[in-house]
C-alpha cells in the first residue's frame, strides 16, 4: 500500500488471471443460469505464477466466493479442524442475508472477510462505473453490523478482473475504468489461479472438485485458490479436507490474500 509502483505491478499481474465469466454468468444467486468457473475462460496465466523457482515458498490461499450461505458453517468447521486461514468474497443478495451473522464467527477464527458485490447480478453490477460502486456500498452497509467497513479493502470483480460480460452491459471499457476507479478508492483486487470448478453446472462430485484443484495447481508456488461456499456447493465442503491435506503434504503454507502484496 505504501509501495504504489510495486503494488500497481501486482494488480496488473493479478489482472491478467482472471476470466471466468462465461461460466459464471449466472453467479449463483440472481440469474439462473449455473455459476462458476472454468480455465477456458482465463485470459492469461498469472504472470508472478510463471517466475516460480525451487528456492521459493510455496503459498496457497484458499478463497471462497459468494457465502455465506447455509455450507459456510462446515466450511469453517473444516478450517478450524485444519488450523489453515481462508479468504471469503462475501455478498448479500436477498436468500443468503440470513447467515450473514456467520461473518463474526469467520473473522474471531482468523479468516479474511472481503468484498464480492451486495447482489451480484451482472447485468446492474456491470450497467457502469457507478452502478457498480453503489452496489459495493450497499454491501459494505450490510456487512457492518458483523465486520468494520473500514477494513474492506479488498474485492473479487465477480467473472474477474478481465471478464468479457461485463462488455454486454456497460461498454467495453467498463472493467479497464473499475480497475483504475478501484486503486483510486484505496481497494485492492485479485482474481485467482487455481479453479476448483465447482459451481458449474452438473454439482460436480467431492472427488472431481478434488482433481479440478490439483490439476491447476501444475508447478505453481502460488496459488489463488477459487472455491464457493453457497448452498449448491455443498460437494465443495466434501473435499475440503483432502484438499488442504494434499497442499499441507506438499509442503505449502497457508495465508490470506491481503499477504499478496508484500511476497510479490
Amino acid at each position: 500500500m505504501k509501495n504504489k509502483r510495486r503494488f500497481g505491478r501486482f494488480h496488473r499481474l493479478l489482472a491478467a488471471a482472471g476470466l471466468c465469466a462465461l461460466a459464471c454468468l449466472g453467479a449463483g444467486l440472481v440469474i439462473t443460469r449455473p455459476v462458476g468457473c472454468s480455465n477456458d475462460d482465463l485470459t492469461a496465466p498469472l504472470e508472478v505464477m510463471t517466475e516460480d523457482s525451487s528456492e521459493e515458498e510455496k503459498v496457497v490461499y484458499l478463497t471462497f466466493d459468494d457465502g455465506p450461505s447455509s455450507t459456510t458453517e462446515a466450511v469453517l468447521d473444516i478450517l478450524k479442524k485444519e488450523e489453515v486461514p481462508a479468504t471469503f468474497f462475501v455478498i448479500a443478495a436477498e436468500n443468503n442475508e440470513k447467515y450473514l451473522p456467520l461473518l463474526e464467527r469467520t473473522a474471531a477464527e482468523g479468516h479474511m472477510i472481503a468484498l464480492h458485490t451486495c447482489t451480484h447480478d451482472y447485468k446492474a453490477i456491470y450497467q457502469s462505473p457507478s452502478a457498480y460502486w453503489q452496489d459495493i456500498d450497499a454491501l459494505k452497509e450490510k456487512l457492518s453490523a458483523y465486520v468494520d467497513p473500514q477494513e474492506l479493502v479488498w474485492l473479487r470483480f465477480p467473472g474477474g478482473s478481465t471478464n468479457t460480460v461485463s462488455h454486454k452491459y456497460g461498454g467495453s471499457s467498463i472493467m479497464k475504468d473499475l480497475k483504475a476507479q478501484a486503486t483510486e478508492k484505496g481497494y485492492h483486487y485479485v482474481d485467482w489461479n487455481v479453479c476448483a470448478d465447482d459451481a458449474i453446472g452438473g454439482h460436480p462430485s467431492a472427488e472431481k472438485i478434488y482433481n479440478n484443484v490439483i490439476r491447476d495447481v501444475g508447478d505453481k508456488h502460488r496459488c489463488i485458490v477459487l472455491m464457493h461456499d453457497t448452498k449448491a456447493t455443498q460437494n465443495t465442503a466434501a473435499a475440503l479436507p483432502d484438499i488442504i491435506r494434499w497442499f499441507k503434504n506438499a509442503g505449502y503454507r497457508f495465508d490470506t490474500v491481503d499477504h499478496l502484496e508484500r511476497e510479490i
